[in-house]
């Protein structure tokens, strides 16, 4: 597969078991801690999800780290590779700079274990990311592998793990194009998971990435799957956010979660604090709509699993 291969763009859930409130900041009580659903014991390797969308400002970097901690807070081991050069991944979950990176796995200088560092919030490690990834995909070449380097390095890791500490989720954060990153999260990946803004253009960019979803399920990853598209930013004030919505489900249908994400400042205010929205506010808006996420994610795994 060529660098050509993939171009960039023209322009209630289920009830359960409740998340412990001791994950959260001191004060919240075990009734304001939204319950979320039972889930079952983790399969051996990790489910991988990558989420992405060639668009950006569509919320993947805040998807992914708040998904995460709301999956750590039921008590699952997540494990966030940010793919993106910006690195803002790191930042929003208040982690310092690392000498090792995402750079560093994919081109063979460092393990994921070696590299991930744990976070504030339990359960809750990452393998952040430097500006050194933009230098990837030239310095691969033509390279026998290249598209597969972050599937093995996961591999590796699955391998290393203990049964009783083993990651259960991967979470991957896509930088804002369809490049060689995003090829190697979708080669890695069991299923992608679609963050779309509440825009007038939402529907134009998502068909390109279910074209190149589609043609990396043909030619790299035939497992990969469509886990479901999450609409974000949605503004409850403004009638294009509902038309998007309405629109966005007719095409996709189930796809769609039924789970909206709002526009939420104090969303916006978090990683300024480096801390997940859950941490931050647990009682905005925000962040029960990304509690109610975690629990279709886990439901939708189910499924999934079961298929």
């Amino acid at each position: 597969m060529s660098d050509q291969d993939v171009k960039e763009p023209s322009s209630k859930p289920d009830t359960g078991a409740a998340a412990p409130a001791a994950d959260f900041p001191a004060g919240t009580t075990d009734s304001q801690v939204v319950v979320l659903a039972d889930h079952a014991e983790p399969a051996k390797a990790p489910r991988v999800l990558a989420i992405a969308n060639q668009k950006g400002g569509v919320g993947k970097t805040t998807t992914a780290i708040n998904l995460g901690t709301a999956l750590a807070a039921v008590g699952e081991r997540v494990l966030i590779i940010d793919l993106d050069p910006q690195g803002n991944a790191r930042t929003g979950l208040g982690v310092d700079e690392r000498p090792l990176s995402t750079f560093d796995v994919l081109t063979g200088q460092a393990t994921i274990v070696a590299a991930r560092v744990p976070t504030h919030v339990p359960r809750l490690s990452i393998v952040p990311a430097t500006i050194d990834l933009m230098a990837f995909e030239r310095g691969s070449g033509d390279s026998s592998g290249r598209h597969y380097r972050l599937r093995d390095c996961l591999a590796a890791m699955t391998a290393s793990e203990e049964p009783d500490m083993a990651t259960s989720y991967v979470l991957i954060d896509c930088p804002p194009s369809l490049n060689l990153l995003t090829v190697n999260a979708l080669a890695a990946a069991n299923a992608v998971l679609v963050p779309l803004q509440c825009e007038f253009f939402a529907l134009e960019g998502l068909a390109q990435l279910l074209s190149t979803v589609e043609e990396i399920r043909v030619r790299l990853n035939p497992k990969l799957q469509i886990h479901g598209v999450v609409l974000t930013m949605y503004d409850q004030r403004t009638s294009l956010s509902d038309q998007v919505v309405d629109d966005v489900r007719r095409v996709l249908g189930e796809k769609v979660y039924t789970t909206i994400i709002p526009r939420n400042v104090r969303v916006a205010e978090s990683p300024s604090h480096g801390k997940p929205v859950l941490l931050y506010d647990y009682r905005c808006s925000g962040s029960q709509a990304y509690i109610q996420l975690a629990s279709e994610v886990i439901e939708r795994e189910r499924r999934m699993r079961a298929a």
